[in-house]
Order: structure tokens, then sequence, then C-alpha cells
């Protein structure tokens, strides 16, 4: 071999050792990068990861956290004259004057001069609202049938009182059984809801007010006009919610000599009560609810989860009330509407009722038509006459016009849907026994598991295969009977 080529196979040689080593370094290079990008990717993930059990760990703790009570004021005012205190009794009577009768029937005439232009379509019964035909027929009742002497006569049948509570006066029907020695006499506080009214516990009253033959207890029955309805007098500043009228429940109880009670109640009737079983509940015996719901944030989560996954497990038993989920969800949608509005503008619609009875009346009538069971709408009757006589209705949206009271009554909704206590409350337990009624048609209802998230001692529950929101009023022996049944468990219950 000649000294030139192996001088050239030499640099051949070194110029492979060159770029090996040149590979060599750029591998070692991108195994370093690669390496280092790596660790960056996992610590990412590990980052992500932490913040995830982070996010689901603030989750758990904002679902099951049991938040601080609110500082109770028993003694807070709210009336024009904070100074005084008034601590009598007084009697008071339903008044329909002739001068109110008079104005009402000019009104009367007013709409039936503007009704024919607001026909309802052909067959779409109840779909849009109060259907005009349907309307035309209770109306007509109204004008002609409802006698307004004798149905005042009637709401006087019991003992009606006002008491100054908290600088609010403040209206009760009060009604004492007649009883022998040898059986108990204990107070039920009954609480209503809207567009309810005391009116809804009159064919109850006589049922739960008369002795038994398998029970050694009867009730003495308080039932109050909550503050701005009917003649319970509203107050003259906002802040007035639920757990504010759940303290002036309570101080009515202490007003009347009791510091122990049974209470009932429905739709906020249920969380007034529930609100006084959880602020003062050494001093609530038992509370029963026809409004069988937890409000709480788990249980709207656990809820909708349920109507994912297992339906029937979530709703143990009561699945054909909760699910499905989208038909749950679409009736929620177009149903609350009147809900939304008296949340945000209350005043605004308040005007509207106040100035005509017709449309206080139609307002009220299409609430209790969707309320007592939802598939009214598609009847062209409303299927209103199935459940009610139209006395009975006209009579609460008589107490509402008489008193002018509707505008304060729907503060209700702004007031304690605007603030946070109603879902803070919603998760403090109460040690209070309970027992659920739950009728068919009711609007929202969970089963006994759920319910003991907040009911820790929830004895029972019954459920019925009939029956919608308005418990009492439409079902008052059912109602009366589960009243008896549930108080005797919690008499029982050590």
């Amino acid at each position: 071999m000649s000294k030139k080529t192996k001088n050239k196979s030499v640099n051949v040689n070194n110029l492979d050792k060159n770029e090996k080593s040149k590979t060599t370094k750029d591998s070692s290079k991108f195994k370093i990068v690669f390496g280092v990008f790596s660790k960056i990717i996992s610590y990412l993930f590990v980052v992500k990861a932490l913040f995830t059990i982070y996010g689901i760990y603030l989750v758990y703790v904002s679902l099951t956290n049991v938040p601080d009570l609110p500082k109770v004021d028993v003694n807070v005012r709210w009336g024009v004259d904070n100074n005084t205190h008034d601590t009598r009794i007084r009697p008071y009577r339903v008044i329909f004057s002739d001068a109110m009768e008079s104005e009402i029937r000019a009104l009367f005439e007013d709409y039936r001069l503007m009704e024919r232009k607001i026909k309802s379509f052909k067959n779409t019964a109840w779909t849009y609202g109060v259907h005009s035909d349907a309307f035309a027929q209770f109306f007509s009742h109204w004008i002609f049938k409802y006698k307004f002497r004798e149905r005042v006569k009637f709401l006087n049948k019991y003992d009606h009182f006002l008491t100054n509570i908290q600088g609010l006066d403040i209206h009760f029907v009060h009604v004492k059984p007649k009883a022998d020695k040898d059986v108990k006499v204990v107070p039920l506080l009954l609480l209503h809801g809207w567009p309810g009214s005391v009116r809804e516990f009159y064919e109850a009253i006589p049922l739960l007010t008369t002795p038994r033959p398998d029970y050694d207890f009867v009730f003495e029955v308080i039932a109050p006009s909550l503050p701005g309805f009917v003649f319970s007098e509203a107050p003259t500043r906002p802040g007035l919610d639920t757990y504010e009228m759940a303290i002036i429940m309570r101080n009515l109880m202490r007003r009347l000599g009791y510091t122990q009670y049974y209470i009932q109640g429905g739709d906020f009737g249920h969380m007034i009560g529930s609100h006084i079983a959880t602020i003062f509940p050494s001093e609530v015996l038992g509370f029963h609810t026809n409004f069988p719901a937890n409000t709480s944030k788990l249980s709207l989560l656990t809820w909708l989860l349920g109507g994912l996954l297992w339906p029937s497990y979530f709703g143990n038993g009561i699945e054909d009330r909760m699910y499905p989920l989208k038909d749950k969800l679409e009736f929620y949608l177009e149903e609350t509407g009147y809900s939304h509005l008296q949340s945000t503008k209350p005043d605004t619609i308040g005007i509207v009722l106040t100035d005509s009875p017709v449309a206080l009346g139609s307002y009220i009538l299409d609430r209790f038509m969707i309320f007592t069971n939802h598939t009214n709408k598609f009847e062209d009757e409303g299927g209103i006459d199935k459940y009610y006589d139209f006395d009975k209705l006209l009579d609460n949206i008589m107490l509402y016009w008489v008193s002018g009271s509707i505008t304060t009554s729907l503060r209700i909704y702004k007031e304690t849907f605007a603030g946070s206590r109603l879902n803070n409350l919603a998760q403090v337990p109460t040690s209070v026994p309970t027992w659920a009624l739950r009728l068919k048609y009711e609007l929202f209802q969970h089963p006994d598991y759920m319910l003991r998230w907040k009911y820790t001692n929830l004895l029972g529950s019954t459920n019925l295969d009939y029956g919608g929101h308005f418990a009492a009023f439409e079902r008052p022996k059912d109602f009366s009977d589960d009243v008896f049944k549930a108080v005797k468990a919690f008499r029982n219950f050590k």
C-alpha cells in the first residue's frame, strides 16, 4: 500500500471517528433534553394531579362542611315603631265589607268587557297558562255563586288573633280541643307556604283537634299567617327571609306560653319549620313535613349524578318521582318562571295583581293547578274541579284580596333566595325527630337516606300514590292521619 493511500485511509478513519463522536454527543444532548422534558412533563402531571386532588378536596369540603349557625337575634325589630313592645293578644275577625264587595263586582265588570279579547287558543288546554274558557267557569262561580257573607262566616268559624312580635302584628288561628283529662293536649304549629294561607288547614283542623281512640293525645292548633301574608303585617325594610321568619314564629309560640311544641310545614312552611328545628332544637318535639326535600348542595349533586349514572339505585324506591332527569329539568325550566320573577322583581308583578282580582285569581289558580298535579295542564278544565271545590279556592284568593297582601307575600322569594343563609342552614344537621309525608306529585322529593343527611333522626316516611303539593288543602284526612302517626312516633322516640 502506498503512503498516500495509507494517509487517505487514516483520514477516513478519523472522519468516521469524528462523525461517531459527534453522533454520540448529539445523542447524549438529545437524551439530556428528552430527560429534562420528560421530567418537566412528569412534574406537570404531578402538579395537575395535585391541583385536581385539591379541587376535589375543596368540593368535598364545600359539600360536607357544616357551617356555623348565623348569629341569632330574637329581638330584632321589623316594624315602623321599634320602641313599642305590646304583648297583648287581641281577638280578630275577617271582614268582607259591603264596600269591598261593591268594588270587586265593579272590577269584575271591567274584565267582562275585555274577556272576548283574550280568548285562549283552541286545543291547547292549559299549556299556555290559564285557559280562558276554563277560567270563565271559575269566574262565573265567583260572580254568581260565591256567597260573600256565608263565606266570611265560614272563615270566622275558628278564633282569630293578632299579637305584636318583634314590631309586627302577627295574625294566627288558635283552636283548642275538647278532650278528657286522660288525653294529653299537645301544641302543634301549622305553617303554610305560597300561594297558600291558613285557609289550607280549615278542613284538617277539626280532624287534628278531635281525640282518636288509638291515641292518648290530641292537638291544640296554632296556625299563623306568615309575615307579609294575609293579615300578618309586612316588614318595613328588606331582610325578612325564612330564617328571620323562623325566629318570629318561635317567638309567637313563646308569647302563647309554649316552650316546647310540634311543627308541621310544607313549601315555605317546611323551610321555616326546618329552620326552627335547626336553630332551636331543644324547643321542637318533632317536625312533620309534606315537602320531603333536602336542599343542600350535596343532595342536589347526588340527584344530578343519580340521574346520569344509576337512577334506580340513587332513587331508592322513589326514582319514578325523581327521574328521568331530562323530564324533571324540562319541567323545572318551564314551570319555575314565576319563581324567577318573584325572586327578582316581586313588586312589579305585585302591582298588577293588587290592581285586579281577576289577575290575582288567575295567577294563584295557575299555581294550584300545576302544584296539585302537573298533568292538569293537558286537560281542558285544568283538572282543578277534581281536587277542590271552587269556594275553597276562592276563600284563599279572597284572603289575599281583602288584605291587599299579594305583593308583600311575593317578597319571601327575593328575601330567601337572594342570600346564602338558606344553603348554609340546609347543611346544618338537626337531631329533632322528623317524619316525611310524600305525595305523588310533590314538586321536589328525596329518598330517606338523603333526608337523613339533614334530619339525622328521621323516624319514618309515608309514600302516597296520589296527591300533590297542598297536602292539607287537597287531602285533609290523609294529612291529619299522618300527623297523628308521626307525633305518636315522636312521643315514643327515646
